[in-house]
C-alpha cells in the first residue's frame, strides 16, 4: 500500500473552550503561537505543524460548525490530540510546562524505546499527548526498526 502525500493539504482541528484567552495562555505557556490573520475574540488558530493548526473555539463559535450537542471532555473522549516534538527531554519539557500552566497528569510516561510519550489533560479536560519518535522508526516503521535493532544485537 502506498501513501501519497497530499500537497497543499492542511489539516485543522477545532476544539471548543471555556475561556478563550485562558486556552491561548495555557498553550502559550507549552511554546504554541497563534495565527493573528485567524484569530478574534473568538477563535485562536494555534500552529502546530507547517500544515497543522488546532482552532480553539468558544463553545458559541464551535457550536455554529456542528448540529449535534456537544460532549464535556471532563466525562467523554473524543479525539486525544497527539503532537511531536524533537526528543525526549522535550516531551518532559512539554509536560511539565502543561502541568505548571494549570493541566493534569492523564498518564505516565510511555517507554516503547522507538518511542517516548506522556500525555495530559488541558484547561478544558481535552486529552493531549507530546510524543517523541526516533527518527529511524519513523522512517522505516516500528516493525523494520525493531528487527534492524534485533539484527545490530545479535551475535555475528
Amino acid at each position: 500500500m502506498t501513501m501519497s502525500a497530499h500537497p497543499g493539504r492542511s489539516l485543522f482541528v477545532n476544539i471548543p473552550v471555556a475561556d478563550l484567552e485562558r486556552s491561548k495562555g495555557f498553550f502559550a505557556n507549552l511554546g504554541f503561537g497563534f495565527n493573528p490573520k485567524f484569530t478574534d475574540e473568538t477563535a485562536a488558530c494555534m500552529l502546530v505543524g507547517e500544515h497543522a493548526f488546532v482552532m480553539l473555539l468558544t463553545r458559541e463559535k464551535f457550536a455554529e460548525f456542528t448540529r449535534l450537542p456537544m460532549a464535556d471532555p471532563a466525562t467523554h473522549t473524543l479525539a486525544l490530540y497527539c503532537f511531536s516534538v524533537s526528543s525526549r527531554d522535550e516531551v518532559d519539557a512539554v509536560s511539565a510546562a502543561a502541568l505548571a500552566a494549570g493541566g493534569s497528569e492523564a498518564d505516565g510516561a510511555e517507554d516503547y524505546g522507538f518511542m517516548y510519550s506522556r500525555s495530559f489533560f488541558d484547561l478544558d479536560g481535552h486529552g493531549w499527548q507530546v510524543m517523541w519518535m526516533d527518527p529511524a522508526a519513523a522512517e522505516q516503521g516500528p516493525e523494520a526498526f525493531a528487527a534492524s535493532a534485533q539484527d545490530a544485537d545479535a551475535p555475528a
